[in-house]
C-alpha cells in the first residue's frame, strides 16, 4: 500500500496555504510601497527643478510658446476654439475650485465617519488641510505675478506659483481614488478609479492654461507638489497603520490593507 507523505508536526495544510498567502500580500504590500516612496520622490523633485528653472527664467519661452497656442492666432484675447470649449474649460476649472474641493471633501469625510472609518477621515482631513497650508505658503514664498500675455478668463486673486487649483485637485482626488481604490475588489476597479482621479487632476491643470491664469509651469509644479503631499500623507498613516495596536479593527488607511468586513 502506498504510504501518504507525512505532514510536519503541528502544521496542517491549511496553515502553509494562509502562510503563502500572507506573504503574497506582504509582498505587494512592500511593492506598492516602494512605488508610492517613488512618487513621493519623484514630485519633490519636479517641483525643485520647475522652481529653480522658473527662477533662472530658463523656461520663460517654454511657458510663452504653450500659453499662446491655446488662443487663436492673430487675438489673444479670444481662446482656441468655439463657445462651448471656452465654457467646458471654466466647467472644468471649477472641479479644483475651493468650493467644489470643500463640498466633495466633507461629503466624502460624512461618508467615512458612517462607515466607521475614522482613520481614513483623518487621512482625508490632513491632506486637505495641509495642502490648503501648502499652497498657501508656497504661493507667499514665490510671489510669481499671473500671466500678463492674455487676457485672464475667469478671477484670480492670489501669485501664480504653483497652481493652487493643480495643487489641491491632485491633493483631493488622488487621495479620495485611494480611499476608494483599497476596498474595491479587483484589480481593473481599482485601476479604472485611479484613472478617473488622474484625469481630474490632469483636466483642471490644463483647464488653468487654457483660461490664462497660469502659466504652465505653474501647473506642472502644483501637480508635482500635490502628488508628493497626498502620497507623503498616505505613506505616514500607513506606517501608523501597521503599528495599530493588537486586535484592533485593520479600518487603517495604508496602500495594500485588506478591507475591514464590520465597517
Amino acid at each position: 500500500m502506498r504510504q501518504l507523505p507525512e505532514q510536519p508536526e503541528g502544521r496542517a495544510p491549511g496553515d502553509e496555504r494562509a502562510g503563502r498567502g500572507l506573504r503574497r500580500l506582504l509582498r505587494a504590500r512592500e511593492l506598492v510601497t516602494v512605488a508610492l516612496l517613488a512618487v513621493a520622490a519623484g514630485g519633490i523633485w519636479t517641483f525643485v527643478a520647475v522652481a529653480d528653472a522658473v527662477g533662472e527664467g530658463d523656461v520663460r519661452a517654454l511657458d510663452r510658446a504653450v500659453l499662446l497656442a491655446m488662443r487663436e492666432p492673430g487675438d489673444r484675447a479670444d481662446p482656441v476654439g468655439p463657445p462651448w470649449v471656452e465654457e467646458m474649460g471654466r466647467d472644468l476649472t471649477a472641479l479644483g475650485g475651493g468650493t467644489i474641493l470643500t463640498l466633495v471633501s466633507v461629503a466624502a469625510a460624512l461618508f467615512l465617519w458612517m462607515a466607521r472609518r475614522p482613520r481614513s477621515v483623518a487621512l482625508l482631513a490632513v491632506a486637505f488641510g495641509g495642502g490648503q497650508l501648502l499652497s498657501f505658503l508656497l504661493k507667499r514664498a514665490f510671489g510669481r505675478p499671473r500671466p500678463d500675455l492674455v487676457p485672464h478668463e475667469a478671477y484670480v486673486y492670489s501669485a501664480s506659483f504653483p497652481s493652487g487649483h493643480s495643487l489641491m485637485s491632485a491633493v483631493v482626488y488622488l487621495t479620495l481614488g485611494a480611499l476608494l481604490a483599497r476596498v474595491l475588489p479587483r484589480a481593473r476597479m481599482k485601476i479604472l478609479v485611479m484613472a478617473c482621479a488622474v484625469a481630474a487632476t490632469a483636466l483642471t491643470g490644463v483647464s488653468r492654461v487654457y483660461l490664462g491664469v497660469h502659466w504652465p509651469t505653474d501647473v506642472v509644479a502644483g501637480w508635482a507638489v500635490g502628488a508628493a503631499w497626498a502620497t507623503g500623507v498616505w505613506l505616514v498613516a500607513d506606517a501608523l497603520d501597521r503599528h495599530r495596536r493588537a486586535g484592533e479593527a485593520p479600518e487603517g488607511s495604508g496602500p495594500g490593507a485588506a478591507d475591514d468586513p464590520g465597517a
